[in-house]
Formats: C-alpha cells, structure tokens, sequence
C-alpha cells in the first residue's frame, strides 16, 4: 500500500475538495448574488448555512451505508447530488430557491469527506495514517486557494450562476476519479459485519466514547474557527478594508497556504514526537495567536495586515491540529471506520453551524465580531485539550504509538 499512497492522496483528496470547492468557490460573489436576488446578508450567508447543515446530517446516513455496502457505490451516489444540486442553484430565480438547492448539493458533497477519511483508516493507522492523512489534506486544501480565485475569474466572464455550473463540471471530474483512480478498500468480508442495527450500536458505543468525543470536538471547534472567516470574510475584506473580489480571493488563500504548509510536517512531526505531543504544541500555538488578534482588535489596531498576520500564523498551527485529531479519534474504530468518520463529519459541520449561526448574530459590519467568536473557538479548543490528552485512554493510545 505505501507504494500507491501519493495516487490515493491525490485521488481521496479531490474527492474530499469538492465539498469545500462548492463552499469557497461562490465567496467572492456572495455581495452580487444579494443585489441580484433582492435579499440581505444574513438571507445570503443562510445558503452557507443550509449546506453546512446538509453536509452536517447526511454524514450520518453515508458513513453507516459505506460500512454496508462498501466505500464506492454511496460515493456515487453523493456525487449525483451535488450535480444536481449545483445545476438547481444555477438556475435559482430567489434566495429562497438557492437557499434549498444548496441544501441539496450539501447532502452530495459530505459523501467525498466521509469516505475519504474512512479509506484512509482502511488502509493504514497511527504515523502512517497521519501522513496519508496530511497529504490528502494538500490537495484538499488546493480548494481555499484555488476555488475564491476561480470565483472571481468565473465572474468576469459571466454572472454569479455561472459559478455552479463551473461547480457542475468539477462533480464531473470527481465521478472520473471515483470510477477509474479509487480502489474499493472495504472487501464483501468486512461489509458483511454491517448492518443498519450494527451502525446504530456503533453510533451508541461512540457516544460512549469520551475521548474520541473529545477529539473531535477538537477538531469541530478549530473547523468552526475557520468557518466564520469562510462566512464572514468576504463581506470583511471587499466592503470593510475595500478589497476587489480578485485581491480579497488572494489574501483569503494566504490561511489555506499556512494550512498546507504545515499540515505537510505531520508525518514526520508524528514519526519525531508522537501525534499527542504533535497536537498540543499546535493547539497552544494557535489558541496564543487567535487570542492575540482579538485582544490586539478590540484595542482599536483594525489593520488588514495585522489581521492577516496573526490569522497567517492560527490557520497554519490549525493545519497540524485537525488531521491529528482525526487520525486519534479514528485510531480504536477501525471496524467501524465509515461510521465514525460519519459522527466525526457530522459533529464538525453541526458545530461550524451553529457558531456562524451566532456569530452572524453580532455582525456590524467591521473586523471585531468575526476574530472574537474565532478566538472563542480556541480557547474551547485549548481548554477541551487539556481535559481530552490527559484521559486515561489517551494515556494507553500515546503508548500504543
């Protein structure tokens, strides 16, 4: 398998990009798309709700049916739904029209995320795992710096709409690579310990599961922290400091450059130190820097270049926490893989609903209320590792590594 692990990154990775490509690719639009449609934003920003909560309750149901019926045929199925949807929000004649069919291109566009992850713990655990993980996470990344840009360059040639049919296009891409570059890694003998009773018991025996719980509520708040930037920041950058939608896309892509940039140093940073030494170093990093850009914030310092900075130096420390945390989480559910990369999914995409939900809530129109609730999400973050890396069963996995 370790021969093939750069293809299966590549592979698993742009699967798992088309959900985060049909969320940052309409960003820079997100003003024209409420002029044009007569709505307000918090009625614009509800369609990047409806698809994180698509994404949030459909996990529930792809992670089981993988486990049941193998990892490719429910991938299918996801991909069709996000073509759909994405032609649906093409053709909206009103946010309420956009609003729905953004739901339904969230329902397809979990399925990528889901199983990608579930692939991964099939086919490797612990540092091995995490340097999978990582650089699924570098292609899957590609998304934030690439997908804004390629908004704004759609617009030049055509109106907001023709950012989904560019989504279409790239749902079709991802049904090539399914079909003809992914292996099935979940065999007839493992799938026929599935079944719809069996994933409500593993769904119980999680709930039990503190620490994995703790995991990945980890990872839900550091996703959630970027979420609000990905809901906020347009509005921020072009309408607040004055960004073009150009500019605003290249500065928005410098977090998803940090990301990448140390995300890939989680192998080797695992090999050296051990996954738990790995993620508390992060998360103090980066619960220090987004603290400090609130604090230096609310002082009155509302510079771009100080945001962008601190946010710079956060977002990279957060690329070394998320995939840890999901490689831990997953690494004493291996038979139930799918259903515990479901959980996990849903978990995150609740969370990150929920906190653009009240963020949202606290939006005047300036930088202050967006790096707050990002520095309240690391602070939840440092304290939930405090508790989650000293468990006794944290104990025994440390020892395991």
């Amino acid at each position: 398998m370790q021969s093939r692990a750069p293809s299966h990154a590549l592979s698993l990775g742009l699967l798992s990009a088309i959900g985060l490509f049909a969320l940052d690719m309409y960003l820079p639009a997100l003003p024209t798309i409420r002029a044009s449609l007569n709505a307000n934003s918090h009625e614009v920003q509800a369609s990047l709700i409806s698809f994180f909560a698509a994404m949030a309750v459909s996990q529930i149901a792809y992670g089981p049916l993988s486990d049941m019926f193998g990892r490719k045929r429910p991938l299918y199925v996801g991909l069709a739904l996000y073509a759909i949807g994405a032609i649906g929000c093409a053709l909206s004649p009103s946010i309420e029209w956009l609003i729905a069919f953004r739901f339904l291109q969230g329902m397809g566009a979990c399925a990528g995320v889901v199983i990608s992850r579930a692939i991964v713990r099939d086919l490797h655990t612990g540092p091995a795992a995490a340097e999978l993980m990582s650089r699924l996470m570098l292609v899957f990344s590609v998304s934030p710096i690439l997908a804004p840009l390629a908004g704004s360059i759609v617009t030049v040639f055509g109106d907001w709409r023709l950012i989904f049919w560019v989504m279409v296009g790239a749902g079709a891409v991802g049904a090539v690579v399914a079909v003809f570059f992914l292996e099935e890694t979940r065999l007839p003998a493992a799938r026929s310990e599935s079944s719809l009773a069996g994933a409500l018991n593993s769904y119980g025996t999680l709930l039990r599961d503190p620490y994995y719980l703790g995991l990945v509520l980890i990872a839900s708040f550091g996703m959630s922290s970027y979420m609000i930037y990905v809901a906020n920041s347009s509005f921020v950058l072009i309408e607040h400091y004055g960004l073009s939608p150009t500019f605003y896309s290249i500065v928005f892509s410098c977090n998803a450059v940090a990301f990448i940039g140390m995300s890939q140093l989680n192998g080797w940073l695992s090999r050296k130190i051990g996954l738990r030494k790995v993620i508390r170093s992060a998360v103090f990093g980066y619960s220090t820097m987004m603290v400090l850009l609130a604090l230096i914030t609310s002082l009155g310092i509302d510079r771009l270049d100080v945001m962008a900075a601190f946010l710079f130096g956060g977002y990279g420390f957060l690329g070394l926490i998320i995939p840890t945390a999901a490689v831990l989480a997953l690494e004493h559910h291996g038979r139930i893989a799918g259903t515990a990369s479901a959980m996990m999914g849903t978990i995150q995409f609740v969370t990150s609903a929920v906190v653009i939900g009240l963020g949202g809530m606290f939006v005047d129109g300036t930088s202050l209320p967006m790096v707050t609730v990002i520095a309240l999400c690391s602070v939840v973050v440092f304290l939930l590792s405090l508790v989650v890396l000293r468990s006794r069963q944290g104990a025994m996995t440390a020892a395991a590594e």
